[in-house]
């Protein structure tokens, strides 16, 4: 039985065996898999936009699952993200140091279109009149100026916070990365004059200098944790109502998860966890291939999503913005565009034909689904050029119909005066360039070549679109997972317990940094620890630490990685050395330089590792046994190809292209000039041919 997945539909898990169970919300399918040392469990739904924990549910119960036999439970889910996009948070207020109330409004000078003689900043997402001053003050290097006044906080801003009958406040005070007492005593203060208000305090969510930088990743996570938090009393309350007793965590944008409680307090790395559950499981998955220099390409309904992972280590990036808004916060590098399933097909006012970003989305969805959408997708395409077969979609478990995709794109056709089966294959190689020029801007311009990578596709429509995308990159290699549709929903139970902890603590690199770089390693690393043990994660714990440095009179820094295991002998000439190589393979410039260098923050990451990896596996014998022949449009023209259930290739056979091999959950197509085969690990490759 083990290596053997349990069947989709019908029949429970056998009872007493603990099940690890992984649901993932994404813009159009909820994917679920559940696993048991027995078998795999994967099952698909469609979402539910307004309410996605419904979305969720209806996963768990088409799957069929003892609730009282999951002993882990993971969750990744979009309602952060949407909150801000959707502008649906709570109402919150921003408490700052008197004089800087406007901060959120006055932002940067710096414009991101500096061409548009309409351009407007971007919202925050909390308005001026909610915006509160009090007397303080800390001086840049820790030391009180002016006290806070106890007595002042009591008598004027309690009443009009009390007024304003807000979910949440944000405070963000003047110098508080560099001593957090005076927003710990006003927090506090809070706390007992005004029963259950939820607070979020600069120097926990982000303790860094750039005020606005920090203001904003402060107001933002505040407006966001109502929601998150009535989100998982919900979800929780449910899970407790079907008999769930297990442990409930939920997924990070940094490529980690939280339990419950400590997502709670840590609202702010709940944004952009979607696409961080996918690195994570395609990561785990390849490496059981040898592979560890990945770039990932996740293709869902709506987006793509890249990623570029470097000796088994997804790249992290200390900023992000969403609506435009800066997020302090370490999350992975992931690049995004508007180029999933669902994703509309349409021509722009000068006649050219345009991909995405908009999309058709879960409801009414593409054309080809039956369910009331009209408008032509990439879905779509692939329905009429042949890459997807209506009997084998989704494991022939959803129908989808073709002559709505060609009704969808005939005024395209006509517009371009082709032919709707040359308008499908424009569509799809022009989403192929701007997946193309998305992983550029991870890899090329950072001074990676792709060509050092294999490209590990995942997601619905990933695995359609990998192999003419790895060719025009010049990649020769492709690991396609079992399961691909679904890999983010494994990468849940498949990540490790992460929490990072990020402190400015400017100061020259000279001889004595190392040993204050050791103290605040120890500093941080004891908070960090603590927080874990009181989330119920037990040691060991797995350390990691980041120093941001940069020359003096440079204004932004780099990451550099410093070994924790020899921070007690690290002198100063090994700190230089390894800045001025991390200078160099960014910049080019920078190795043998003697300007000054400066420290400018400290990150330390703790993870609690999992006791044992989850084996994702699927079914050898699910799809049947045979290869079909089929006619597929390719290069802008009909091709003979074969078809097949990927469990052929079980078996240790190969195929060469064109081909379209069928799991489950997505469909890999290997074009011409292209070949496949299953390894140990059961994960898919493709290798171009030698030409």
């Amino acid at each position: 039985m083990r290596g053997r997945a349990a069947k989709a539909a019908g029949g429970l898990f056998r009872e007493g065996c603990a099940l690890r169970v992984g649901v993932e919300v994404g813009g159009t399918f909820t994917d679920l898999v559940a696993i048991e040392p027995g078998g795999v469990r994967v099952t698909k739904v469609p979402s539910v936009p307004r309410n996605p924990d419904v979305g969720a549910f209806n996963a768990l119960e088409a799957a069929r699952l003892d609730f009282s036999q999951i002993e882990d439970l993971a969750h990744g889910s979009t309602v952060a993200t949407n909150a801000v996009l959707e502008r649906r948070g709570g109402r919150i207020a921003f408490v700052t140091t008197r004089g800087f109330r406007d901060i959120l409004a006055i932002q940067r000078h710096n414009r991101t279109r500096i061409y548009d003689l309409e351009y407007q900043k971007p919202r925050p997402v909390v308005a001026r009149s909610d915006s509160f001053e009090v007397d303080e003050r800390i001086a840049s290097d820790g030391s009180v100026v002016t006290a806070l006044d106890r007595a002042a906080v009591v008598g004027d801003l309690v009443p009009r916070l009390k007024a304003g009958e807000y979910d949440a406040i944000a405070i963000c005070l003047l110098n508080a990365y560099a001593n957090p007492a005076h927003e710990a005593a006003l927090a506090q203060i809070l706390a007992e004059e005004i029963d259950g208000v939820l607070v979020a305090l600069s120097s926990e969510v982000s303790r860094e200098f750039r005020e606005f930088e920090r203001a904003s990743t402060t107001t933002l996570s505040a407006y966001v944790q109502p929601v998150i938090d009535r989100y998982l009393q919900s979800f929780e309350r449910r899970l407790q109502d079907a008999g769930f007793r297990g442990r409930f965590s939920v997924m990070q944008s940094n490529g980690g998860r939280l339990p419950a409680g400590g997502m709670r307090r840590r609202a702010v790395s709940a944004l952009l966890s979607g696409p961080a559950a996918g690195v994570t499981g395609a990561g785990r998955q390849a490496a059981r291939s040898g592979f560890d220099n990945l770039i990932t390409l996740d293709i869902g309904g709506t987006s793509t999503d890249v990623c570029l992972v470097t000796d088994g280590k997804p790249e992290l990036t200390s900023e992000f913005h969403i609506e435009g808004l800066p997020v302090r916060s370490p999350v992975l590098d992931i690049n995004t565009v508007g180029a999933g399933g669902g994703s509309i097909v349409w021509i722009d006012d000068g006649g050219m034909l345009r991909a995405g970003p908009q999309s058709a989305g879960a409801d009414p969805g593409p054309a080809c689904y039956g369910r009331g959408g009209t408008l032509p997708t990439l879905t779509d395409a692939h329905l009429i050029r042949g890459t997807i077969r209506a009997e084998a979609f989704l494991g022939g478990r959803m129908r989808v119909d073709e002559e709505a995709a060609r009704a969808a794109f005939a005024p395209i056709a006509e517009a371009l005066d082709m032919s709707v089966e040359e308008a499908a294959e424009s569509a799809i190689r022009l989403a192929d360039s701007n997946i193309v020029r998305a992983i550029q801007l991870i890899s090329t311009e950072r001074g990676k070549d792709p060509r050092d990578y294999v490209l590990v596709p995942f997601g619905g429509a990933g695995p359609l679109h990998a192999a003419h995308v790895a060719e025009d990159l010049g990649i020769r290699t492709i690991v396609v997972p079992p399961n691909a549709g679904v890999i983010s929903a494994y990468g849940l139970v498949a990540s490790d317990f992460v929490e990072y902890d990020t402190r400015t603590c400017r100061m020259r690199l000279d001889p004595d940094a190392p040993d204050a770089l050791r103290a605040i390693y120890e500093d941080m690393r004891g908070h960090g620890e603590a927080a874990f043990r009181e989330m119920g994660l037990k040691p060991p714990y797995r350390l990691s630490f980041v120093a941001d440095m940069r020359f003096v009179g440079q204004a932004f820094e780099i990451p550099v990685e410093l070994p924790v295991g020899d921070l007690d002998t690290l002198t100063y000439e090994e700190v230089r050395r390894a800045f001025t190589e991390a200078h160099h393979r960014i910049f080019f410039h920078g190795a043998g330089d003697t300007k000054p260098v400066e420290i400018v923050a400290a990150r330390v990451g703790i993870t609690a590792p999992l006791g044992e990896l989850p084996l994702l596996t699927e079914d050898p014998h699910t799809g049947g046994n045979d290869a079909a022949p089929i006619r597929i449009h390719d290069g802008k023209q009909e091709q003979e190809a074969q078809a097949m259930p990927r469990s052929l290739l079980n078996d240790r056979r190969s195929v060469t292209g064109p081909a379209l091999v069928d799991d489950p959950t997505s469909t890999i197509f290997v074009p011409a000039g292209w070949a496949a085969s299953a390894d140990e690990a059961g994960n898919l490759i493709l290798r171009r041919e030698e030409r």
